[in-house]
């Protein structure tokens, strides 16, 4: 029966999976307990079918998506199918295990129809702390991944009778700020609920012989769709690198290199030649290089592409054990997640650009810009504030950067000043655009922003973890670069101290810390 299905009907059902998908966000932002879910998004959600590969998403995060295309395929490869039940929902957060970093904690909902597994609502939501040695389980001297908080195997959370609260304790028990951690994953398992209504609803209306033939007709389309995609771009084999700028301990800058060869309509993606591992927490997957990829030829070559399991069966990608994207499972990889992905981005943008540059914009604020304030809150909680900040977007052929969005993997939003004033021992006492910052060119880079944030309370700590502070955003075709992060601490018993993108140190009341974002490379010479 593949593909024997109107075309009429293939599209409803892939609107109808992509509109649950996009409900299980809405769910865990608008149920979520903490202001990092439900004010900035720092969440993404999918559907896979009965094997893990994905047949829907939200318009969430990219390099939470890309990952989440192989969650549940190393999911299935602890715990069998047959050791699946209606009701159950299983947590897990393990690197490798088609993860990212500890605080993604990824919920799955294996969804049945008709009396069979047909497929599994996965919700992926950054925990506020997941455990470790420092409050928000960013630790920026961490050498090893026990460091960066506590490691859940697949673990069945809750079945249809309800929440296992001997586990539930457990874990908690671990974390801070366990009220927040609870209700977050409450959330999860809520929105892994509204997709399994949704689909049990679908399959109510058509059945699932024909849900399945309609996947089967849109993976195989998006796979026509990708390969036509390649095939438009021109032969050749190019090198691209781009560099963090430090390993986070605060050594030397690290390179991500990338050789990527197209012939005809495949693709191929080679870092075997990126630096080895770093000692801090700087090293990533090779699930987060893929989704890089992944993120990176749709952007560039197919952005209307349906993603799904054929969109990527014309790619492959390879990383070499040891190096970076690809070391061993006791290597801390916090930072990776969101730094080291985004190197892995800006190495294939810099080889696309000899082959398509009026494609490609040139380099922008390709880092989550993250800072977390951790402490008790106002209520007297123990819990953490994490605010990514934007930058400048890089400029292209034909106009302008834009100034202060979120640029290629991350698309989470600002937490709202209210927010942060009403829930934290923090004011902030500006936020404004920095001008000056974008690069100079025939089209300019975006500027990025300024936001400064006084501390109100002796006994609240900071973590940096950002780039773009050493190694700037790159102009392309003779465009300067934008300038780069600063952050920088002021106390009234000492001199201004630049702050470096990987610290972690204690704050007194009335310090101030002001965060001053990159701008975007500029494209071509004035």
């Amino acid at each position: 029966m593949r593909n024997e299905v109107d075309p009429f009907t293939v599209e409803v059902i892939r609107h109808a999976l992509t509109a649950a998908a996009e409900e299980m966000s809405f769910v865990v932002m608008r149920s979520a307990r903490s202001p990092l879910l439900r004010e900035a998004g720092d969440l993404s959600s999918a559907i896979t079918d009965h094997k893990g590969d994905l047949i829907a998403q939200g318009r969430d995060i990219p390099i939470h998506l890309g990952v989440m295309s192989f969650t549940v395929k190393k999911f299935l490869e602890r715990v069998p199918a047959d050791r699946l039940r209606p009701g159950d929902v299983w947590f897990l957060n393990l690197p490798e295990v088609g993860g990212n970093h500890l605080p993604d904690v990824k919920a799955i909902r294996p969804i049945f129809l008709e009396g069979a597994l047909f497929a599994f609502a996965v919700s992926l939501a950054h925990w506020g702390d997941i455990g470790g040695a420092w409050a928000g389980s960013y630790f920026a001297a961490a050498t090893e991944t026990w460091q960066e908080g506590v490691r859940i195997p697949p673990l069945r959370l809750v079945t249809a009778e309800g929440v296992d609260a001997e586990k539930r304790d457990f874990l908690l028990a671990n974390l801070r700020g366990p009220a927040e951690r609870e209700g977050d994953l409450l959330a999860q398992v809520a929105a892994t609920r509204a997709a399994e209504i949704r689909l049990e609803r679908l399959c109510e209306e058509h059945g699932a012989a024909t849900i399945r033939a309609a996947l089967d007709r849109l993976d195989d389309l998006s796979e026509a769709q990708m390969r036509e995609a390649i095939a438009g771009l021109p032969d050749g084999v190019w090198d691209g690198e781009d560099f963090l700028d430090d390993d986070g301990p605060g050594g030397r800058p690290a390179a991500i290199r990338v050789r990527i060869e197209i012939a005809g309509d495949r693709a191929r993606f080679d870092f075997s030649a990126t630096d080895d591992a770093v000692a801090g927490p700087l090293n990533t997957t090779p699930f987060v290089a893929m989704a890089a990829v992944y993120y990176a030829i749709k952007a560039v070559a197919g952005p209307e592409i349906q993603p799904n399991g054929g969109c990527y069966r014309a790619l492959d990608v390879m990383t070499r054990p040891g190096s970076i994207l690809e070391p061993g499972i006791d290597r801390p990889v916090v930072g990776g997640n969101h730094e080291t992905s985004q190197r892995a981005v800006d190495a294939i943008m810099r080889a696309l650009a000899q082959a398509v540059p009026e494609r490609l914009t040139a380099g922008g604020s390709t880092t989550a810009g993250l800072l977390i304030f951790g402490g008790r809150r106002r209520d007297g909680a123990i819990g953490t504030f994490y605010e990514t900040h934007g930058g400048g977007e890089g400029a292209r052929i034909d106009r302008d950067g834009q100034p202060v969005v979120r640029v290629h993997l991350t698309n989470t939003m600002n937490t709202p000043v209210e927010i942060v004033e009403a829930e934290y021992r923090i004011r902030v006492d500006a936020q404004r655009l920095r001008p000056g910052s974008g690069g100079a060119g025939r089209h300019r880079g975006g500027d990025g922003m300024v936001r400064a944030y006084t501390v109100l309370a002796d006994d609240l700590s900071l973590t940096t973890m950002f780039e773009r502070r050493v190694v700037p955003p790159y102009g392309l075709a003779g465009g300067q670069p934008g300038l780069p992060f600063r952050c920088t601490l002021h106390r009234a018993d000492a001199p201004p101290r630049e702050l470096r993108g990987k610290e972690n140190l204690a704050l007194r009341s009335g310090d101030r810390v002001v965060m001053e974002t990159s701008g975007g490379g500029g494209y071509g010479q004035d």
